[in-house]
């Protein structure tokens, strides 16, 4: 990767992004989207194709260091049981996402065919939610969890192993497992300060997890490093600065922003 390919205008983006990743982190739900696709968009514009691939790997470095922030600020509010049926999954999702990298990564049409699954199954997933509120059982699962820390909704674990899964191919191809992972703790009904901390530890374990595998497959190296390391200071900003934001934000509100993000997310995949 050669960085004097990148221009002003790109370093700006860039920055941007990581910014805009800080305050997904820090607690503004979905907002990393929108990262993934500048930084796809960027490398792509100013390296040619080769630069999605790559963009990947000059991500990962920049979300540890959010992670790292987010996990400081929410420290108090982690929810480990959740978080320890999540990682066992990710992880392996995580080995088999590597191991099929090259192939997704080997033409138009496979990296169309893999966003097209990942963005079917979101969807897919929040019909069924919405489908089950509708009919009422939803809200009754929800109850249980918000009012009983002991109690787990029913099916957890089962839909623990889908999106953990899941989240974990997703998260190698393209760091894109942030909507799975909030649709699998949102059904399960944690309020936002959970909602968060949860999230951020679980993301620091798997993103350190995979920086091994991302260096083998050559989309991390000095060069990409040499990059990575100025975008920290932008998304550790933005981590910092999204708790502000988050107090003043109901539950019902936050909900509906996670939802939201992750139908565009699918949305943005199915495109």
């Amino acid at each position: 990767m050669v960085m004097d390919e990148l221009s002003t205008t790109h370093w700006v983006l860039l920055g941007i992004g990581s910014f805009i990743m800080g305050m997904s982190k820090g607690g503004i739900p979905g907002a990393g989207n929108l990262t993934v696709a500048i930084y796809a968009l960027v490398l792509e514009d100013a390296l040619g194709p080769v630069g999605v691939p790559l963009s990947v790997g000059l991500l990962l470095p920049v979300l540890i260091s959010a992670d790292s922030t987010a996990t400081i600020v929410y420290r108090r509010h982690a929810d480990w049981g959740y978080i320890f049926r999540l990682l066992p999954f990710f992880l392996v999702g995580t080995l088999i996402g590597w191991w099929v990298f090259d192939y997704f990564q080997g033409g138009d049409e496979r990296v169309a065919l893999l966003k097209t699954l990942i963005g079917a199954i979101l969807l897919g997933m929040t019909i069924l939610h919405f489908g089950l509120k509708i009919r009422g059982k939803k809200k009754a699962k929800v109850d249980a969890t918000i009012n009983s820390q002991d109690q787990k909704p029913k099916g957890s674990t089962i839909l623990g192993i889908l999106f953990g899964s899941l989240g974990g191919v997703a998260t190698m191809l393209a760091n894109a497992a942030g909507p799975i992972a909030q649709l699998y703790l949102l059904v399960m009904g944690l309020p936002k300060y959970s909602f968060i901390g949860t999230s951020a530890w679980l993301f620091l374990i798997v993103n350190i997890f995979k920086v091994p595998l991302m260096i083998d497959l050559g989309i991390i190296s000095f060069q990409s490093m040499s990059v990575s390391i100025w975008m920290f200071i932008p998304a550790m900003i933005g981590a910092a600065m999204a708790p502000r934001f988050v107090k003043f934000l109901n539950q019902k509100l936050f909900e509906s922003m996670v939802w939201f993000f992750i139908v565009l997310a699918g949305l943005r995949m199915l495109m």
